[in-house]
């Protein structure tokens, strides 16, 4: 047989991987159970009749078998879309090899022994990589249990997939076991899956390939993703940034324990992996969530329904009874959603529709739901202060048709409206399917009507956020600055930067420090001036209070024994709460901005919000909302009030100038003192990039 050389083909869209319509499973077998038996036979049985499969052996012929790819390639008559490889991982370059050849527009790797395998497998891994890139077949895999379309094409070798019900949710998952996972619950919770995928080892098509694709396919409404380690941190948040104009995606994040090396800074210290990862992938518009239960329920409400943006959406509580109304108002409020009071108008004429007994001014509870359910959805929803309606009732059949009373009101032709419903599985069920004919979403319990909720929210808020005005970061052109960089020449950038920071002095000697302790308002502080030295404190580099020259001889004695280069003598701010504002340049996100409570504590505490050097001043005068410590600056107990829109302009400015700047690794400003009077720079710190970089690492190469 004369092979046919096809010429390669590069498919962005990964069609030809995810819409095949034809299959060769190399390594397939006649004797069950091995994995290439499993997958021919879940290709052949599992789709809807359009994939023309063909079984690659080289020792077998005839009933749907053929020696070779190229003999499949003959027989079909054009080049096969899809290779699946189920064989051991060292013949799995030449088969992609092979593959290519014949004009193969896709492969999936199924076996592992690559580089979760050791410094063999990472060569295999390499291997395959440069025939991807020479050839440009897109590959998925290695090491993952494949795709599926349910009802439609399915190339995987888990055979209980065909359980899972079709719809409008993907599932972008870093294991193939969670893909599978996750889609499984997605559907028994009654939301169907459009298409899983488990990425495997990622040699070529990763997530944001597979991102991109979703983006254009009309059939997903909404995506999950599961995030277990990240490449390529920028390409990432972009993905998700333009997916998410569109369509809403849900992330979990692995790695809660995972802490990044510590750098120099507080803020490397601060920012692990976990944390920042979650952060971005939030503050690019995804809804982060903490469990595989939240995700679901988050996508049992964002495949159906979305909100405007907005950046405070109101909340309508009706419930028609007062116990699971307090546990989901309770969990509203604790994931910051507004819940807002009614207006008098309002609850003027729900009181002609409701009992006098019961509460009507957010929640609205109704009591047992009767004949005017429906009034009172529609007389809530039309309040001026709700964007969409939350609904609880325990499902009774004899008393009220929930879905029929969503219907008949036609408030959810207005609002979202989300419902929650408890009962037996058979009359919750008859309600959700009613539901769903209205594009309603229902919900299980409380706590899931409450995180389903939530994430409409948090959606809605988040595409606000990315869409307010970034206003510039600076109107002042601040130079670039000798490095390494002292505490004194910190300052002075910041100063250009526009961010206040004390009156001080630079003395290289005693007689210049007596001078500058009679030019500046008292008391001072006098600190070691040493670029070297990023923690004074820790070795005796400061000391506050001096007003009179004997205790600045003393201070200066000490920094004497330390070795003080030359001294740095600064006015002392009045008191206030200490915050901590930093940029660095992240190994994988490139620059990010992290804020928190300052001072020497900050890294114990880690109370800190991480943000991209992407944001806007919108997004920066809400980051530190995030804070446990939040109320601190907001006049906790007569202390000073901060102002968001300085606080925004410090942010903006501060990633602005790094993202700027490859030649610099960190920015730190610790403490960021909040006084009456507004924020002061107390210290900086500014610390040399490594090495130089190759590109600019604040922008996608």
């Amino acid at each position: 047989m004369t092979l046919t050389h096809f010429p390669a083909r590069t498919n962005t869209r990964l069609d030809r991987l995810f819409a095949p319509t034809s299959i060769a499973v190399v390594g397939a077998s006649a004797s069950p159970g091995k994995l290439g038996s499993v997958m021919l036979d879940a290709i052949t049985r599992g789709g809807d009749g359009s994939v023309t499969a063909y079984g690659i052996n080289p020792n077998s012929a005839g009933d749907g078998f053929h020696v070779s790819l190229a003999a499949a390639t003959e027989s079909h008559g054009t080049p096969i879309d899809l290779a699946v490889l189920c064989i051991p991982a060292a013949a799995t370059p030449a088969a992609l090899r092979e593959a290519a050849d014949c004009g193969v527009g896709a492969a999936l790797i199924c076996s592992g022994g690559f580089a979760e395998a050791g410094p063999d497998g990472i060569a295999l891994q390499h291997q395959l990589a440069d025939i991807t890139v020479e050839t440009g077949i897109r590959l998925l895999g290695p090491n993952t249990s494949g795709f599926f379309r349910p009802e439609s094409t399915t190339v995987s070798f888990v055979p209980t997939v065909e359980h899972i019900n079709p719809g409008t949710v993907a599932v972008v998952a870093a294991s193939g076991g969670m893909n599978h996972a996750l889609s499984f619950l997605l559907s028994e919770q009654g939301v169907g899956v459009g298409l899983g995928v488990g990425l495997g080892n990622s040699v070529d098509v990763t997530s944001v390939d597979v991102l991109d694709y979703l983006g254009g396919d009309p059939s997903v409404t909404a995506i999950a993703l599961h995030v277990e380690s990240v490449d390529d941190g920028q390409a990432l948040l972009a993905a998700v940034r333009k997916v998410t104009a569109e369509k809403p995606i849900v992330a979990i994040v692995v790695g809660r324990s995972d802490v990044s090396a510590f750098s120099e800074s507080h803020t490397g210290a601060l920012a692990t992996s976990w944390k920042t990862t979650r952060a971005l992938l939030g503050e690019a518009g995804a809804v982060v969530v903490d469990t595989e239960q939240h995700l679901v329920d988050a996508l049992a409400v964002l495949s159906r329904t979305r909100l405007q943006p907005a950046p405070a959406p109101g909340i309508g509580l009706v419930t028609a009874q007062a116990g699971p109304g307090l546990m989901i108002l309770d969990e509203l409020l604790a994931q910051d959603v507004q819940v807002p009071t009614l207006t008098e108008s309002t609850q003027s004429g729900l009181s002609e529709l409701l009992p006098p007994l019961t509460f009507q001014a957010n929640p609205v509870d109704t009591g047992r739901p009767g004949a005017t359910f429906g009034d009172v959805l529609a007389a809530t929803a039309a309040d001026p202060g709700i964007d969409a309606l939350a609904v609880y009732a325990l499902a009774e059949p004899d008393a009220i048709d929930l879905a029929a009373a969503v219907r008949d009101s036609g408030v959810h032709t207005d609002i979202p409206v989300v419902l929650g419903i408890g009962g037996p599985a058979e009359a919750v069920g008859k309600t959700s399917a009613s539901a769903a004919e209205i594009g309603v979403p229902v919900l299980p319990s409380p706590t899931a009507l409450a995180t389903g909720v939530s994430a409409l929210v948090h959606d809605a808020r988040s595409r606000f956020l990315r869409a307010a005005d970034p206003r510039p970061a600076t109107t002042v052109t601040a130079p670039a600055i000798s490095l390494p960089a002292d505490e004194a020449t910190a300052k002075d950038l910041l100063d250009a930067l526009g961010i206040a920071t004390p009156p001080r002095r630079v003395c290289t000697d005693r007689t210049a420090a007596h001078q500058a302790l009679t030019e500046l308002t008292l008391p001072v502080a006098v600190k070691i001036l040493d670029a070297t030295v990023v923690h004074k404190t820790e070795i005796g580099g400061v000391h506050l209070g001096i007003r009179t020259a004997e205790d600045l001889d003393t201070a200066l004695d000490a920094l004497d024994i330390i070795k003080a280069p030359a001294y740095l003598v600064e006015s002392m701010a009045t008191s206030g709460v200490d915050l901590f504002l930093g940029a660095r340049r992240d190994p994988v996100f490139g620059p990010i901005v992290v804020a928190g409570l300052g001072g020497t504590a900050a890294e114990a505490i880690g109370d800190v919000a991480i943000r991209s050097h992407h944001l806007t001043h919108a997004a920066a005068a809400a980051m530190l909302d995030d804070l446990q410590c939040a109320p601190l600056l907001d006049g906790w107990r007569g202390g000073p009030v901060l102002s968001r829109d300085e606080f925004a302009y410090l942010a903006v400015t501060v990633a602005g100038y790094l993202a700027d700047h490859p030649e610099i690794s960190d920015i730190e400003i610790n403490p960021l003192r909040l006084t009456p009077t507004g924020l002061t720079a107390l210290d900086a710190v500014i610390l040399p990039a490594p090495h130089p970089p190759t590109a600019l690492e604040g922008e996608p190469s």
